[in-house]
């Protein structure tokens, strides 16, 4: 490693100076990752969002960043939602151009216990919420404080969004900064480090998620003719959506995702279901889902009208059918061949020494809120995929560290001023 002497005299590359002053925030950043996976802040319901909160705003202005706390007038579990927001870079005046960190600081909930417990075992930081994505979130905090200690020209801003409710949809987080006008704004990228398992998504997938509920009329067995009954409609109903389910799964995306098979298109019809008050009983009301996951290809307006097209086919014969929509959400993104997109590959190669491959997240990411604003968006993370979620979720700490330092180096060479280009 390049010596601190040979990084204060000048000799060394911007890379090599990074490295140096992220190796000195190795172990702090360890450190916030443990603090932050030891706080259970599990979503669904929602838990402990206060008590992340106060320790990220801690954190932030200990490293002498600016910390800003967004009240989400919705609540979970009983305590306020709220977002975190930090930056770095000319406040005031010139360029505005922000390349934005983001991030979320909820995890799903426990499936073991003592994963609220982090260990450090092998290199790698056990515990829930390691991967996706304390971990993730430590080392942006801390490539922007190696930025700022290193005190280079940035020509425009690093912004920091930290938001809860991702794992439920980000309508406490994300939508309600997007629809409040706080998120994006002069953004020229976006990184967020979910556990891409070494790949960076410049992709994901939309979505449209409904309940259909198909009525009818409850009578005895007995006396079944004076009933109609809602399951045999429903099933009508379920088998037109299983027709359009066969042929949009005949489309495929052209971005790469792994596996080739998670290419094509997809409609679940039937995800959950329920009807019916006995065995004995005409049931007089059957409902399911329907689940449609777009790849950017397909536009969500158009694929919203299929849809619903096929309720209203039903209708028109005189079939009583409701339809309520509880996720709408576009496909995304960004070609690999942008000038964000080929900074960040060029940094993570400098840094890892490998490079990076482009995919498809084949499920929604929060660079959709930033595609709404034409923000090329990127999720590259230190977890790896496999292990998210998971009884054994962790994350190597020789990653963390490399990530840090990747966020340090694309922010800079983004932000660099023209001459220096």
């Amino acid at each position: 490693m390049t010596s601190h002497a040979a990084v204060t005299a000048g000799h060394a590359s911007l890379v090599e100076r990074i490295q140096v002053v992220v190796a000195r925030h190795e172990r702090e950043m360890r450190d916030l990752t443990a603090a932050l996976v030891a706080i259970p802040t599990e979503n669904p319901p929602g838990r402990r969002y206060a008590e992340c909160v106060r320790l990220l705003t801690a954190k932030l202005r200990e490293l002498k960043l600016p910390a800003e706390t967004v009240p989400v007038p919705a609540r979970a579990n009983g305590e306020p939602r709220r977002c975190v927001l930090s930056s770095l870079g000319p406040s005031a005046g010139g360029s505005r151009r922000t390349v934005y960190f983001h991030g979320h600081y909820d995890v799903v909930p426990a499936s073991v216990e003592g994963q609220f417990r982090p260990a450090v075992r092998r290199g790698h930081l056990f515990g829930r919420g390691s991967a996706d994505m304390k971990a993730g979130v430590a080392a942006m905090i801390h490539a922007m404080a190696v930025l700022s200690e290193l005190n280079l020209p940035l020509a425009g801003r690093v912004g920091l969004v930290l938001v809860p409710d991702e794992e439920t949809g980000g309508a406490g987080g994300s939508r309600y900064l997007m629809e409040s006008g706080r998120l994006g704004r002069n953004g020229i990228a976006m990184f967020t480090p979910e556990p891409t398992s070494g790949v960076i998504w410049n992709a994901c997938r939309g979505a449209i998620s409904m309940r259909v509920t198909v009525q009818g009329k409850p009578a005895h067995v007995g006396l079944h003719f004076r009933g109609v009954n809602a399951f045999e409609r429903g099933l009508n109903v379920a088998e037109a959506f299983l027709g359009l389910a066969r042929r949009v799964s005949q489309r495929r995306t052209r971005y790469p995702v792994t596996p080739a098979a998670a290419r094509n298109s997809v409609l679940l019809v039937g995800g959950q279901s329920a009807g019916g008050a006995n065995f004995n009983a005409v049931p007089g009301e059957f409902s399911f889902t329907v689940d449609r996951r777009m790849n950017p290809e397909e536009p969500l307006a158009r694929e919203k009208r299929a849809l619903l097209a096929v309720v209203k086919r039903f209708r028109t014969r005189g079939v009583d059918c409701a339809v309520e929509i509880f996720q709408e959400e576009p496909a995304a993104g960004v070609s690999s061949d942008s000038p964000a997109a080929r900074v960040l590959a060029q940094c993570a190669r400098e840094i890892t020494g490998r490079s990076p491959r482009f995919e498809m997240c084949p499920g929604l990411l929060e660079t959709r809120f930033y595609a709404h604003r034409s923000v090329p968006a990127f999720a590259y993370g230190p977890g790896q995929l496999e292990v998210a979620h998971g009884p054994n979720e962790c994350v190597s700490l020789k990653r963390v560290r490399e990530f840090s330092a990747i966020y340090a180096l694309s922010a800079a060479r983004l932000l660099a001023p023209a001459h220096r280009l």
